[in-house]
């Protein structure tokens, strides 16, 4: 068994190899090549925390897994991560634990590279400028993904916390240098939403997070961080003006993305209005987008598959390279 440092997991995995194993994720789940049951998600209201537990079952890379995530944010006050999270990775041909890893950047690489997915097969490919909301630890790698996909200029950055954004900024200014594009803190996301042409929310909000009047024809959307019923990061607005909507996972977004299960209760939206899942469009089953002014949208909840996938990759790459630490029970 070997176990798998963070910082050797960035030895060994880009995020465009990230992205190539999201993909890989998303058509087998479309193609019914994967087991994957809704997450068990248990409440510790005393700690204002979730714990998660996903499983998945993957046939295409015949590896199974479980990550086991908690989503604490009070833990940023103690300087610890908000969403830590362990990997158990399995053989699929023996069923024996081949590895564990730190789930946090896992989670971390595989969610940005949901969202690089997504930007890439379904945002205008001249895209010039985005806005992140939120800058908590998922915000680096959705960052990155997004300056993998598209020769951004601007990237505006905004959370609640408006010094905390510019922290951000500064920081992310340093570590992306060589993508080139410029990347600003701004205190009123409504000055700069109808210029922008990728908009990403990684937020935990019950509250939608932007404006959905102000966004303009041929925008794409990211709803990467709400994943329960009563979350809602996206506006209805701009729900309602979506030319197209992808889930990864209708059935998971269904029974746990509140930013499609509210409107839906409501009757703003029925339920004809999600176009499909977005592994139907890597597999050619489903258009993305056919023209410049549609706007798109992709939503996510995060799925297991995605884990497996990534983790299997990491840790194939790190037999390889000889990473990792062996351990014998």
């Amino acid at each position: 068994m070997l176990i798998i440092s963070a910082e050797e997991m960035k030895k060994v995995l880009s995020m465009k190899e990230a992205i190539e194993a999201v993909k890989e994720a998303y058509k087998t789940l479309s193609e019914g090549k994967s087991i994957v049951p809704l997450r068990t998600n248990i409440s510790v209201e005393k700690e204002k925390g979730q714990i998660l537990f996903m499983p998945a079952y993957v046939g295409g890379v015949n590896f199974a897994g479980v990550k086991i995530v908690s989503v604490y944010p009070e833990n940023i006050k103690k300087g610890l991560p908000s969403v830590p999270a362990t990997m158990v990775l399995v053989d699929g041909e023996t069923g024996i634990v081949n590895a564990i890893m730190d789930g946090t950047y896992l989670t971390r690489l595989r969610t940005g590279a949901a969202s690089g997915v997504a930007t890439e097969i379904l945002s205008n490919k001249y895209a010039k400028k985005a806005i992140i909301f939120g800058t908590g630890g998922q915000a680096e790698t959705q960052l990155w993904a997004l300056l993998s996909v598209r020769d951004l200029e601007e990237v505006y950055v905004y959370d609640i916390d408006f010094n905390r954004a510019k922290d951000f900024a500064q920081k992310m200014s340093q570590n992306f240098k060589n993508y080139g594009a410029k990347i600003t803190a701004v205190e009123n996301s409504d000055e700069v939403l109808p210029e922008v042409d990728i908009i990403t929310t990684v937020t935990t909000s019950k509250k939608p997070v932007f404006n959905g009047n102000l966004i303009k024809k041929g925008v794409h959307i990211n709803g990467i961080g709400a994943y329960t019923p009563e979350m809602q990061e996206i506006p209805e607005e701009a729900v309602l003006k979506a030319d197209k909507i992808f889930v990864d996972s209708k059935e998971a977004c269904l029974a746990e993305a509140g930013d499609l299960i509210i409107p839906l209760k409501k009757g703003t939206i029925g339920e004809e209005k999600i176009t499909g899942e977005i592994g139907k469009v890597l597999t050619g089953e489903l258009p993305g987008r056919t023209s410049e002014n549609e706007i798109t949208l992709f939503k996510s909840v995060g799925l297991a598959v995605q884990d497996v996938v990534t983790a299997a990759k990491i840790y194939e790459k790190a037999l390889e390279l000889g990473l990792g630490s062996k351990i014998t029970l």
